[in-house]
């Protein structure tokens, strides 16, 4: 099978070599490029054409998100995933909007950094277990007054249960050890309950985050 060749962005460059230690551990990586700021990412992403950029977003010539914007617009098949420290709502919608499939914190551990960058690739979305719980939050609410409800009964019995543990905010890893299954097999869980209520890319996220009010429909 052939590696995910990935472009890694980040101003510092012990951060840079942080990840890219950590990702050369990883079967199915391939580390092609790195940037230290946003036009180098358009440079480089334009030079080696990689599958997935790993984005910062906080740079000081270029921010990730106006990199992401351009990178989409000449480039729309290379899928981005931001990188940030922020863990607002708000701020994952705007960087969605910008034309990136994910994001993912600093904070993340490797797994669900690999989950990330795996699901993004495969041309999905990827939320990060705080959002996410405010999103299945919502679901519930909507599911339990009726709304949703159709897309709610579609999901298998085993996808309810790791709904309900996404609603409570476990990452993959902690999902996996608490239902025996690989960090893998619960990301695809993840995956196929996204599709099936609707929420399989960015553009529904985004489309369905504003709908129930978690962000403003004008959000720039």
């Amino acid at each position: 099978m052939a590696k995910i060749r990935l472009l890694l962005v980040d101003d510092h460059i012990l951060v840079r070599q942080g990840i890219r230690s950590l990702l050369e551990t990883q079967d199915g990586i391939e580390v092609v490029a790195e940037a230290s700021g946003g036009h180098e990412a358009i440079a480089k992403a334009a030079e080696f054409q990689p599958d997935v950029i790993l984005m910062d977003l906080a740079m000081p010539d270029l921010n990730g998100m106006e990199a992401t914007r351009q990178i989409k617009t000449e480039h729309p098949q290379i899928q981005v995933l931001a990188l940030s420290m922020h863990g607002t709502d708000d701020y994952l919608f705007r960087v969605l909007e910008s034309g990136a499939s994910g994001y993912v914190l600093k904070e993340a551990d490797v797994a669900d950094l690999m989950a990330a960058i795996t699901a993004v690739h495969a041309g999905g979305a990827f939320i990060y277990p705080s959002l996410a719980k405010k999103l299945v939050e919502e679901l519930l609410l909507r599911v339990g007054s009726g709304e949703d409800r159709s897309s709610y009964d579609n999901l298998t019995a085993r996808e309810k249960e790791i709904l309900t543990m996404i609603g409570d905010g476990l990452t993959n890893a902690e999902i996996a050890a608490k239902v025996s299954l690989s960090v893998h097999t619960v990301q695809t869980h993840r995956s196929n309950i996204m599709e099936k209520l609707g929420l399989h890319n960015r553009a529904q996220l985004v489309t369905y985050a504003a709908r129930v009010g978690l962000i403003r429909p004008d959000t720039p």
